[in-house]
This record gives structure tokens, sequence and C-alpha cells, in this order.
């Protein structure tokens, strides 16, 4: 993928994965840049997420470093200090002040950064910097992930290029993920952070891998303008497009996240209709997304439209369950609350294809939303019962 003008990217290994893949990564403009970001709702909040939260304030950033292996949370005033430490040896050798360094890490909680290893693959993923480096950057952030995620669209002159990683530990508000969208189209600020809390609503706060949220959530766009042009706004003519164009690289990476879910062997889209606004629908969509239950009979294309019922029962919304409506497979097996006219085998069928839809209606008003998840396998339990060991 190229990178839009101005940035140039990199990825290395410094030995922080014991596989001794590429764990570290950087992306650097060579010009002040917007920036604006979304961070994790978790009470509980790793150093680099504290980090950059108060660095991002200043609205411009040249830089993100990243490693992956370790996520530098719950690790103390010590953690706060090794973050510290990253962004100042990476502002050290790019000649930049370290508060446009933007810090992100992601692996295994409780456990103290390697400093040596880091701080050595700072100055060779420096080294490395370069405008072709955007596919050694997207291999060097993965955890569990099993393939880098990358996204582009097109805006006029200007590109918008996006990485992610996330497999597990996905919920919304927001998902455990690290992504990072860069672009060289002129963007204002406030325009950006608007856009940015917009467009994570529809994507990226859409989806859930297992309900679990993570310490170290972080979505950063940073916006140099080298394309040229005035700075967009929301009165700008292309204020429109850029906002179509963010929205298309989030909506793709974020179902990249869902199709890499830890065990996952189908893309489940949970679409509820007749809420009585957008956020009750989400809500909703959200409450029977995270069910384990039914999560589980998905896996095995079991139509058990029960455990749709049950799962939106316990959402908080005061709906009435007797004029609830499930489809399945594009089968409408409940009706009103009650078994519906649909056929469980041609549901069964259905459900063991690649992608598969539970749509409800609600019938309380004309909302709709759609909350992307996918089915709890075995191997799933597999890869986090041996995640630390």
């Amino acid at each position: 993928m190229k990178l839009p003008e101005g940035f140039s990217a990199s990825g290395v290994a410094c030995g922080l994965k014991p596989s001794g893949n590429p764990d570290l990564g950087m992306i650097v403009s060579d010009r002040p840049a917007t920036a604006a970001g979304v961070f994790t709702t978790n009470r509980v909040q790793a150093a680099p997420v504290q980090l950059t939260r108060r660095h991002i304030r200043r609205s411009k950033a040249r830089a993100i470093v990243v490693n992956a292996g370790n996520a530098n949370a719950c690790t103390g005033k010590q953690g706060y200090a090794d973050a510290r430490s990253m962004a100042e040896h990476a502002a050290r050798g790019l000649a930049i002040k370290k508060e446009n360094v933007l810090v992100n890490s992601t692996g295994i909680i409780g456990v103290p950064l390697d400093m040596t290893k880091v701080r050595e693959g700072i100055e060779a993923a420096t080294k490395a910097l370069s405008s072709d480096g955007a596919g050694d950057f997207a291999a060097s952030i993965m955890t569990t992930d099993t393939r880098p995620k990358i996204a582009e669209a097109v805006l006029g002159s200007a590109i918008i290029a996006g990485f992610a990683k996330g497999a597990g530990m996905i919920a919304p508000e927001m998902a455990t993920l690290l992504a990072f969208v860069v672009t060289d189209a002129p963007v204002e600020h406030g325009f950006l952070v608007e856009t940015l809390r917009e467009t994570t609503a529809d994507s990226f706060n859409a989806i859930s891998v297992d309900g679990c949220r993570s310490t170290n959530d972080t979505l950063l766009v940073l916006a140099n303008g080298a394309a040229g042009g005035d700075p967009i706004g929301a009165e700008h003519p292309q204020a429109g497009a850029f906002k179509d164009a963010l929205g298309e690289v989030c909506a793709s990476l974020a179902r990249q996240i869902v199709e890499d879910g830890e065990g996952a062997t189908k893309v489940v889209s949970i679409v509820v209709e007749g809420a009585t606004n957008v956020r009750e629908a989400r809500r909703a969509a959200g409450t029977v997304a995270d069910s384990v239950l039914l999560r589980c009979a998905l896996n095995g294309a079991d139509p058990n439209w029960g455990r749709v019922l049950a799962a939106l029962g316990t959402s908080g919304i005061p709906f009435d369950p007797n004029v609830v409506d499930v489809w399945l497979g594009g089968q409408l097996l409940c009706q009103n609350g009650a078994p519906g006219p649909g056929d469980a085998a041609k549901a069964r069928a259905a459900l063991l294809d690649r992608d598969v839809e539970v749509r409800i209606g609600m019938k309380r008003g004309d909302a709709t939303a759609t909350v992307l998840t996918n089915d709890l396998s075995a191997e799933y339990v597999r890869i986090n019962a041996e995640y630390t060991t």
C-alpha cells in the first residue's frame, strides 16, 4: 500500500515477541500533522494510553511509535516512565519534540517492558523508515492476529491509509484494538475530532469479538496536509467526501478485525430494526452480539432463536417481548415472541455460511443499527487458555 505524501513507516523485530517476529513499528510525518484520537473507556488504562492522551491535547503530532508483545499496562509508575522514555527516545532520533510522539503498546498485561530492547528497536525502526514501509508497519503491530489489517481510500489528490491490529478482547466503547489512520489531506482539528467521533460510532464501536474491553484501545488519525489545498472544515466542499472516505477506511479495518477474530469461523451481522432511536438499536444489537450462548450456537449452525430473545431481554430496554420478531439465516423463526413460520432446516443451512445474519424486529420505532461479531469456537478458548504460557 502506498503511504500518503509526507509519511514514512517501518517495522522491525526487537525481541519483545518470543517468536522473533516484528514487534516495533513507527509512522512518521515529515511535517506537523493535525492529530485526533479515541481511547479505551476502561477505567484501567495502560501507561501509553495515559501519555498519548496528554500529548494529543496539543492537537499536533509528528510520529506514532508502537510496540507489540507487551501492553505496558498495570505496570505502575515505572510503566509510565517507560512510555515517556519511548517518546523521548523516538523524538531524539527524529529530532522532534517528545510531545509530538504518540506512544502505543499491545500485548500481555502486568509485565514490565524490556526497555533495552525497546530502545534498540526504536533506533532500528528510525533508520528503517521508508515511504514503502506500510507493510512492515502493519506486520509489526500484530499480536494474536493471523494477518495484517490495512485499508485505503482516495480523496481527490489525497490518500487516506489505515492500519489496525486486533483479534481478541474486542468490545464496543471502544473496541479493543490499535488503529492508525494517516492522510495527506489538510483537515481542521475541530472537524477531524468530530468526524472521527462519528466514524468510530459506526465502525470500531459497532464490533464485538468477545465483549471484553482492553486497557490499551487507541485509534489515532494524523492529517499532515501535504496534498495541498485549503483545510477541510465543516463548510468545505469536500467535507462530506472526507467523512465518507474516513468512514470507508475505518469500516474496512473494523470488519477485518471481526473476520480475524480469535478462532472465528463466521462473521455475524446482528441487525436490530424498529428501535426508538439509534442509541437504543446499538445497545440492543451489542447485547445480543455479546451473548456467549448465541455465538456458540452459531458456531454449530444451530438456529436457536431463543438465545437471541433471552439476550435481548438483558439489554435494559423496556420492550414488549410479545411483539418481537427474530430472523436467523433469513428465516422468520420467532414471530411476536413465539415460534414463527420460518423453516429451521433452511436456517441451519444458511448458518453454515461464512457470513450470517441475525435480524431482530423490536416494533418500537424506526431506528436501526448493526453490530458485527463472530461465532465462538473451541479454538478461541485454546488461544486464550494459553495466552501467557
